[in-house]
């Protein structure tokens, strides 16, 4: 089972990351100003990553594929690594999916 772990970066924001059960980091949060901010992303990312119409399916400039998960507001809780391919893009959604919804949080901050 995977894991959010919650931490604060350099310039004192929560972010949190959802960590498959091998520890790769499959999906990572913009920069929160509050705990509870951040918590409450973490949950919009358990129910939003159950509706495959969430994730925005996107291409880097430099053509590596990678996505996004929005919340039913249009917001972005959530964006991914770029990927070498389209079908490692969508295996890393199928990840989310699967691991999302009944991830412990680990607070680091």
């Amino acid at each position: 089972m995977g894991k959010f772990e919650i931490n604060v970066d350099k310039g004192g924001k929560y972010r949190f990351n959802l960590k498959a059960s091998n520890g790769q980091v499959i999906l990572s949060s913009q920069g929160y100003t509050t705990k509870s901010a951040c918590e409450n992303g973490i949950e919009s990312v358990k129910t939003n990553s159950q509706k495959d119409d969430a994730f925005e399916r996107l291409e880097a400039s430099n053509g590596s594929p990678y996505f996004n998960l929005k919340a039913t507001n249009g917001q972005v809780i959530g964006s991914s690594e770029m990927y070498s391919s389209s079908s490692a893009m969508e295996n890393g959604i199928a990840s989310v999916k699967t691991n999302a919804p009944d991830s412990k949080v680990v607070d680091n901050s």
